[in-house]
């Protein structure tokens, strides 16, 4: 049975509505057909090793997390419901191409990832280094449309924080810090600043895009800020804590994969039982933060936290 909450919500119904035109649209989206302004169609090769690294697998969380902050925000769903959808898939885009580069030789070298073989693997290592390019240039492609669906200081704005949250300062940040901490004992304070930048960038980022394509007040965008904070965390938290009690065929990908590296985790830091304290304490700064908000339609971001760090993969 579906989990119910004391409002009558239902997260898994709600989840499944907008995955269903999430995927439609990034069914649409990615394909060989020449853009907008454009004579030229991508070459096939490349666009089916950027299909398979975004279609069919993932848990979508970041364009959850964009539509359900949309939701609560904005007066008028519906009249913004474009750049909400443009901005939930482009954010997806953007992870994508992170977990492509990411699984690469240069990189972590993993050839599991959803489950099936990475696109280096599948494709070759030259295909999925520019599939990961295209992705990241289709993501911001599709937050700028010509055909005045999303008004331009929306575009603006979106374009802004996708970049912020992918960029030096943000996951890419994160990315560095990690290979260059690759056998050396981090800090608490350490561990967490890469985190927040490789990981929690782009949650928070997601949360915030979704904000921006309503009109919040200040107080929302505080509250929403620190909420995208907290579950950005957690989320890297619990998924240190799955490496280690998971196994690969639950996680989708290699389990275990850290402690073969020698890469600093949460676990290896602070120890099992207190990373999962620390998982439930980010999550009730979460839920506070959504109390804080001011924000009568919250209950799918609250819902969207509990899965975060109550998941089992």
């Amino acid at each position: 049975m579906a989990a119910l909450d004391n409002t009558g919500f239902v997260l898994d119904a709600w989840i499944k509505a907008r995955l269903d035109q999430v995927e439609r649209a990034l069914e649409r989206w990615i394909t060989a057909d020449a853009s907008p302004g454009s004579n030229h169609a991508a070459p096939a090769a490349l666009v089916d090793a950027m299909r398979y690294s975004v279609l069919d697998g993932g848990k979508r969380l970041r364009p959850l997390l964009v539509l359900a902050a949309h939701e609560a925000v904005a007066a008028d769903v519906a009249q913004s419901a474009q750049a909400a959808l443009r901005a939930a898939c482009a954010v997806e885009l953007i992870h994508a191409y992170s977990l492509v580069h990411d699984d690469m030789p240069c990189m972590d070298n993993d050839v599991l990832r959803r489950g099936k073989p990475t696109v280096h693997v599948q494709f070759g290592e030259a295909s999925a280094l520019l599939a990961g390019d295209a992705l990241q240039a289709l993501a911001f492609e599709l937050l700028t449309p010509l055909d005045n669906s999303v008004d331009c200081p929306t575009q603006a704005r979106l374009c802004a924080l996708l970049a912020r949250a992918a960029g030096s300062s943000g996951m890419a940040g994160g990315q560095a810090i990690d290979l260059a901490s690759v056998g050396h004992q981090l800090t608490e304070a350490e561990l967490k600043e890469m985190h927040q930048l490789k990981t929690g960038a782009l949650l928070q980022g997601s949360v915030l895009m979704g904000a921006h394509c309503g009109t919040p007040t200040a107080q929302a965008l505080a509250a929403l800020q620190d909420y995208g904070a907290a579950i950005g965390l957690a989320f890297q938290v619990v998924d240190d804590i799955l490496d280690v009690t998971a196994d690969s065929a639950t996680l989708g990908k290699t389990a275990g994969k850290d402690a073969d590296n020698d890469k600093p985790t949460y676990v290896s830091l602070m120890g099992l039982p207190r990373s999962q304290a620390y998982a439930q304490e980010l999550l009730a700064q979460a839920q506070q933060a959504l109390q804080k908000s001011g924000l009568a339609n919250t209950q799918a971001l609250a819902a969207l936290a509990d899965m975060v760090v109550n998941r089992a993969s």
